[in-house]
Formats: structure tokens, sequence, C-alpha cells
């Protein structure tokens, strides 16, 4: 049985959550100890994890990023917040995606269940190479020499389809596809934001300036 775990503090609404989630065969708990969620995590151990911004103690941020260093399930970010830099912000903290309250209970299970697909179903080639590097799947990480460089998943994702296909622009469109597998209920400023952050680490390995954008068309790698 998959395990979900939600951190919310409004209990009304993680209550809501749980029992709805309950019916659809996950077993779900809700976080208490709002001052120690990583342990709640850590004991839990769940495959996918509903996470709030504005929480008692520490914010949501904060126990991504914190989170980050001890899993890699899935992390969905649920808020009310609707400033585009909120969602950066989750990104950028370790999230894999982000949907605003109030929230459709069918758009929460549809999002939960083509995240666990891309966790948990998805393999990329391990033969796929970006010059001298090369990408390993199994570690989601880009090798370059004697540096491992660690990607997110979606960042394995997004290079995975960009590297098979090399010096070809791939739409926007069938980026999100293989991304997220449920493009209605994408916000588009997300896949800039997943491809911003997949440049930051490939500028990280050396590789500055190899994904290029063409505007109103799709992004692809030149190497």
């Amino acid at each position: 049985m998959i395990r979900i775990l939600i951190v919310e503090d409004d209990k009304v609404i993680a209550n809501a959550m749980a029992a709805h989630l309950s019916r659809w065969g996950y077993e779900v708990r809700c976080a208490v100890r709002f001052d120690s969620i990583l342990d709640e995590v850590l004991e839990f151990n769940p495959q996918l994890i509903l996470l709030d911004i504005s929480l008692p103690f520490f914010n949501g941020y904060y126990w991504c990023e914190k989170i980050r260093t001890r899993s890699k399930a899935p992390i969905l970010f649920i808020s009310s917040r609707q400033d585009e830099s909120d969602m950066i912000m989750a990104m950028n903290m370790g999230g894999d995606d982000y949907i605003q309250k109030p929230v459709s209970m069918e758009v929460l299970t549809a999002k939960i269940s083509a995240m666990l697909r891309r966790a948990y179903d998805y393999e990329a080639s391990p033969a796929l190479k970006l010059l001298d590097a090369v990408l390993d799947a199994e570690t989601s990480s880009l090798v370059r020499g004697d540096k491992v460089y660690p990607l997110t998943r979606n960042e394995l994702r997004l290079l995975s389809e960009l590297l098979k296909n090399l010096n070809r622009i791939v739409s926007r469109e069938k980026l999100m596809l293989k991304l997220w597998d449920d493009d209605v209920y994408i916000d588009d400023n997300t896949l800039t934001v997943n491809v911003n952050r997949l440049r930051k680490t490939l500028e990280s390995a050396g590789f500055e300036g190899v994904i290029t954008t063409y505007k109103g068309q799709g992004y692809a790698i030149h190497a």
C-alpha cells in the first residue's frame, strides 16, 4: 500500500484529504509534530508527501529542504499562496509540483497518481550522454569524469528527453506530458522553472548555455 504523509496544520483540510485518499486505497498519515516534521517522515517513510507552506515553527520550504537530505519521495506543495515566486521557491527547495488551494479532490487524486507513476515506474536510458558526461538514471545523476552531479526527478526526466532529441527542438507540450502526464492541470510557468533549475545544474557541471529556448516552440540541447 502506498504511504502518503500530509503536512497540513489546518485539521479540517488535512482530515478531508486523508479521508478522500484513504478511499482510494492509500495509507495516509497526517503530521502532528510540526516542530519535527523530518522525524515524522523518517518514521513513516512515505512514498509521497503533501506539504503546505505556512506551518507552525518552520515553513514548508524549510522542511522540504530538510526532507531532501534524507528522502527522494515526491513532494507536492499545496498552498493558498498565488505568487509565482512561491512556486519558484518550492521547486528550488526540491519540490516536484505545486497546486493552489482550494484544491479539487479530483485534481489532487490525478496529481498524486501521475507523480507516483513518474517516481516509481520511470526508467531512462543509461546510454544517454552529453559530450563527455553520462546520464545515470539509476542514481539520478550526471557523471562527468570523477564528479557526480545529482539531479532531481524532474531534472532527470527533462534531461533524458532533451538528450534523446539532441540538436532537435522538443515542444513544451511534449516536455510537460513527459514530466507530469496530466497537462490539463499544469501551470505553464512550472515547466520554465524546472528548465531553469536544470540549466543551473548543467552550468555547475561545466555545460553553460547548452539548452536553447525557442520562443513559442520549446527547448533543445545543442552539443
